[in-house]
């Protein structure tokens, strides 16, 4: 990855030495980036937000959601692999939830500053 330079100088420079020193490396904000990519998408927002309600298999998901069992279970995928879900196979059926409480406070906190 190239280090791309500035091409100003600062204005506050003691300010500027101060905040760096506390910025993420890169790699975690492109981490970032990438977990609110995934957040980003209305499908996604929807299950996420009925797993929130309440752990659900793909077939209950779908009729919510009046989706394709095929589509949720696409992003349910999507949402594994970011962490946001779990999976839990009880006998023929896999049930889903969110992963952590992490992922309920980010709705809230999003949720409030969208209220404010």
């Amino acid at each position: 990855m190239e280090d791309k330079k500035s091409d100003c100088e600062a204005i506050n420079l003691e300010l500027v030495n101060k905040i760096k020193p506390k910025m993420p490396n890169m790699s975690l904000l492109y981490e970032l980036s990438d977990f609110f990519k995934v957040m980003g998408d209305s499908t996604r927002i929807q299950l996420l937000w009925a797993l929130e309600e309440s752990e659900m298999c793909v077939g209950d998901l779908a009729v919510l959601l009046n989706m394709t069992k095929s589509a949720v279970s696409h992003q349910l995928k999507v949402l594994r692999a970011a962490k946001l879900v779990r999976a839990k196979k009880t006998g023929k059926n896999v049930y889903y939830a969110l992963s952590d409480y992490h992922v309920k406070t980010i709705f809230e906190k999003a949720l409030e500053h969208l209220c404010e």
